[in-house]
């Protein structure tokens, strides 16, 4: 798929409206997140981000404040939903794909965000940029591990940022598409641990979440990855 060219796609907008079912309050959000319609270019709202921004969403009190980095952000509706929940957020991208990385700026002028850093940083790639990140508490991926090839160097990037801030943690979300497809040996050789979170846990096993229908929603899971406590100092 080719991101990399400068012919602007069409863009529309869809509407994300999260609530508070636990609580004895009327919390809501609305973000709204441009969408690419061209199909070349693959720029729209997977369940997977979804999934993670209702984790987000749920998880608000505890992100007030933090600094909140997503890594292939795309059309960035997780960073929004972070940033609208008082995060400090830095989105980014593959250097290569300037049309995504747009694509973010695009998503944070349509929910007035003002503050958000956009970055290009390519997977697998220590970066001056990535080096000179500031500190990171929570990192986000929402489908990252798609392509099998690209496994790795996503975890090259994430281990580096964990090494970099050893209490921070990375959620991410992930649609089983291969039951031979597993990243248990890479986590192994970058001493990293995970956690599944069970989807009904944040109210995100239904059919339709935030406004949103959710093909393929069943094969949707929820991960935290952490380094392994000895290298944590825990």
């Amino acid at each position: 798929m080719d991101l990399g060219g400068a012919q602007t796609p069409d863009i529309a907008s869809k509407v994300f409206t999260f609530e508070d079912t636990e609580r004895n309050t009327r919390d809501s959000l609305c973000v709204s997140i441009p969408e690419a319609l061209d199909p070349q270019y693959g720029m729209y709202v997977w369940p997977c981000a979804v999934v993670l921004a209702q984790y987000l969403w749920t998880q608000r009190d505890e992100l007030r404040g933090k600094t909140v980095l997503e890594l292939g952000a795309g059309v960035s509706l997780p960073g929004v939903v972070a940033a609208r929940c008082g995060a400090k957020v830095i989105l980014s991208d593959s250097t290569k794909t300037p049309l995504c990385l747009e694509n973010c700026r695009r998503s944070c002028e349509a929910n007035g965000l003002n503050d958000v850093v956009v970055l290009g940083l390519t997977w697998g790639e220590i970066s001056p940029d990535l080096v000179l990140l500031p500190k990171v508490d929570v990192i986000l991926g929402s489908d990252v591990f798609y392509e099998p090839q690209d496994f790795e160097d996503v975890l090259v990037t994430v281990a580096f940022l964990l090494r970099k801030n050893p209490r921070a943690q990375f959620w991410t979300t992930y649609q089983e598409r291969s039951a031979d497809w597993s990243i248990e040996v890479l986590l192994h050789r970058w001493n990293l641990s995970c956690v599944e979170i069970p989807l009904e846990t944040f109210n995100a096993n239904k059919s339709d979440l935030a406004g949103s229908t959710l093909p393929g929603r069943h094969s949707v899971q929820m991960m935290i990855i952490s380094l392994k406590t000895e290298d944590a100092g825990l």
